[in-house]
């Protein structure tokens, strides 16, 4: 069954509209005797009749298998009188069952603009549509400048992907039908980015949500994920500023990593060049420790190449951190060594001598370490030794270090001078 018709004279009939969209009465179809009404999308033979509730339409004479205003469902003929019933309601001129010129769309209900051209389908989709089938369908109203709304009454696959609306059936008479799925207001209080904005559904009655629709009250809105949602223009403005607040903040997160980054590299910088001063300062130092100890060296027979390696054999020796002074003739022209705890306040402590001469050896203090570098320079000291002595044998030729106590030797008091 359908609401509409077609006469030989009096062009396509509305049941229901009160002048059937053509100036005639509804009892000059119903029951009227000789008249001649035939379907809009097949063509066969129809007639005027009312429902038990008072619904006017039109049935088939014959009902033929292949059209589908005459095996339209209860449920699909109601929700599409609805439709209509809200259109017009909004103020807008709403027919049902209209189709193309080129027939490439039957639109359930189509409202017209003011200027009399289709606006937007209003599709009573209950019968199963896949996606795909459901997109190809909005492009081709939208080729014609018609936009839709698919209208369901249960979850369908093709609803997200496309305008719609889900309905529930009115419960008894005298309740409206009620959009519980589609329309949906963006929830973001208070607004800030500590609070989670989100998308939530909204129920509203059919009358209202297709009176927001066609004012322009409410508009679709494609969600990141795809999703095709109805809603205001306000939400949207909302939803836009709080992605708008997030985009602001991961600018200026990604801002402030940067500006880390660039201040790590500067310290990196800073860091590395002060080291290659320090370096450079550290070799002018050794440079000119070296051009110091240079007569030392001459005098103990000592390669300053090594002599960064028996430095080292000293601290290790030690385990205190070691400075050189000069060399001391009341030492024997040996080099004199102070040394403090690692990390220590205090003063430097003379604790060492480098090299001294042997015959200067026959009142040594006791607790003062003689530092040589070879074997030569301990024979020469135990030759000569006049009293008790603490002896560092660190070699660095060979690597080891030996410690060694010398007695004084028998021959020693002969000794006046080095052979």
């Amino acid at each position: 069954m359908g609401y509409t018709a077609v006469h030989p004279a009096w062009g396509r009939l509305d049941a229901s509209l009160d002048d059937l969209r053509c100036g005639r009465a509804w009892a000059d179809v119903h029951r009227a005797k000789g008249l001649r009404l035939g379907c809009p999308e097949c063509g066969g033979r129809v007639f005027a009749r009312a429902s038990q509730h008072g619904v006017r339409h039109f049935y088939h004479q014959v009902r033929p298998l292949d059209c589908e205003l005459a095996n339209e469902s209860p449920e699909h003929h109601l929700l599409k009188l609805e439709l209509a019933m809200a259109g017009r309601a909004a103020g807008r001129r709403a027919e049902l069952e209209v189709s193309s010129e080129s027939r490439n769309w039957r639109a359930d209900v189509m409202v017209f603009d003011e200027d009399g051209r289709p606006f937007m389908a209003l599709e009573a989709q209950l019968s199963p549509m896949t996606p795909d089938e459901a997109r190809m369908r909005t492009d081709r109203y939208a080729q014609d400048g018609v936009a839709v709304c698919w209208v369901s009454l249960q979850d369908r696959p093709w609803e997200r992907s496309v305008p719609s609306l889900r309905v529930r059936f009115p419960s008894q008479r005298g309740e409206s039908w009620t959009v519980w799925r589609g329309m949906v207001r963006y929830v973001w209080e208070p607004r800030t980015l500590k609070k989670e904005g989100k998308w939530a559904h909204i129920t509203c009655p059919l009358g209202d949500a297709i009176e927001w629709i066609l004012d322009g009250r409410a508009r679709t809105h494609t969600a990141a994920n795809g999703t095709v949602w109805w809603t205001a223009p306000a939400y949207e403005q909302l939803a836009l500023a709080r992605a708008r607040m997030e985009a602001e903040a991961e600018a200026a997160k990604r801002a402030a990593a940067a500006e880390r980054d660039r201040q790590e590299k500067e310290q990196r910088r800073q860091a590395a060049e002060q080291r290659a001063l320090q370096r450079q300062a550290e070799l002018l130092e050794r440079q000119a420790e070296l051009q110091r100890l240079a007569g030392f060296f001459e005098y103990a027979g000592l390669d300053a190449t090594v002599w960064e390696t028996f430095t080292q054999k000293v601290r290790s020796a030690s385990g205190q951190a070691i400075v050189y002074g000069n060399q001391s003739r009341s030492h024997g022209n040996g080099l004199l060594v102070y040394a403090r705890p690692r990390w220590a306040s205090e003063k430097f402590k003379l604790a060492g001598v480098v090299c001294p001469h042997p015959e200067a050896l026959s009142r040594w203090p006791a607790g003062l370490t003689i530092l040589v570098p070879n074997q030569t320079w301990l024979a020469h000291i135990q030759t000569r030794a006049r009293s008790p002595l603490k002896v560092a044998v660190l070699n660095p030729a060979t690597g080891r270090s030996t410690f060694i106590r010398v007695s004084p030797s028998p021959d020693a008091a002969r000794v006046r001078s080095l052979p």
